[in-house]
């Protein structure tokens, strides 16, 4: 992983790699508050109200009304080696959990304090947001031996901005590694454009339209790939057009993490973005 530059050079390292990386942001009690309060909102889901699977190799597939209708709620979607061919749960629904999303920095106190903290307001304004609005936020949980492959994506293909906005802040809540899928990412990336977008399809279902057919390099080392491997603490921040993925975990030890999403207040939001919210969203 490239060392954490200095303040001052912060905005230079995000705009020409397109991610940085800030170990220490957030202290051990942080990190550990926001794992029991994750405990606690799984401890309060049912399971056998929706078997929803999130899945990033079948999106167009797997997206169904319980995650189009997540942009303003708390909710729950699933491993999918959790998951039988019948619909039964093949683990304990603590270790069946992919990820909890899509409004707990809005609905949910302690991610929303966490969430809208002066630390993060003054990292955003550093790195050059005029006026970010927080759009979306999940609580990832990548599990031990079933956690998904996250294939290689630009987050703008999913929150969408004209310009494009959106920048991710990526919180390890656990140590990140290579064991247990940590991040990779391809620096410099972020200036080749956008690849793709997801729409609604008007059919209750979401399609998604390449804009550039050329494909990402495969995701080595040898091309330029990079492991953004975290331990407690550290905050990785995204450029929206970033291409990054991480692979599955099939270790012991799961890799939680806090990521937020910020997109510009004067940028246009486009009405066929798969999230929609209730109410206008708001800043730190």
């Amino acid at each position: 992983m490239p060392d954490s530059p200095l303040p001052i050079a912060r905005r230079e390292a995000f705009e020409r790699d397109g991610f940085l990386v800030v170990p220490g942001f957030a202290d051990a009690a942080t990190c550990e508050a926001l794992m029991a309060r994750a405990g606690e909102l799984v401890a309060g889901f049912d399971p056998a109200e929706t078997r929803s699977v999130f899945s990033t190799t079948d999106q167009e597939r797997t997206t169904d009304d319980y995650f189009l209708g997540s942009g303003d709620k708390i909710r729950f979607f699933l491993e999918e080696g959790a998951v039988g061919p019948d619909g039964e749960l093949r683990v304990p629904k603590e270790v069946a959990v992919n990820k909890i999303g899509h409004a707990l920095h809005d609905l949910d106190p302690l991610f929303s304090a966490v969430s809208r903290s002066p630390e993060l307001a003054e990292l955003a304004a550093e790195l050059g947001l005029a006026d970010p609005r927080l759009l979306q936020s999940m609580y990832i949980f990548k599990q031990p031996r079933i956690g998904g492959e996250v294939v290689c994506h630009q987050d703008a293909t999913f929150l969408y901005t004209e310009p494009v906005s959106v920048t991710g802040f990526w919180l390890a809540l656990q140590d990140a590694t290579l064991e247990n899928g940590c991040m990779w990412a391809l620096p410099g990336g972020h200036r080749q454009g956008l690849k793709a977008r997801m729409r609604r399809d008007g059919k209750g279902g979401v399609a998604i339209e390449t804009l550039d057919p050329t494909p990402w390099p495969e995701p080595t080392p040898a091309n330029g790939y990079v492991p953004l491997e975290a331990s407690q603490g550290t905050l990785v921040v995204l450029h929206g057009l970033l291409p990054h993925l991480s692979g599955p975990n099939r270790s012991d030890r799961s890799r939680h993490a806090y990521t937020l999403h910020v997109v510009e207040g004067g940028a246009h939001y486009p009405d066929d973005n798969w999230l929609r919210r209730a109410t206008p969203t708001r800043g730190f």
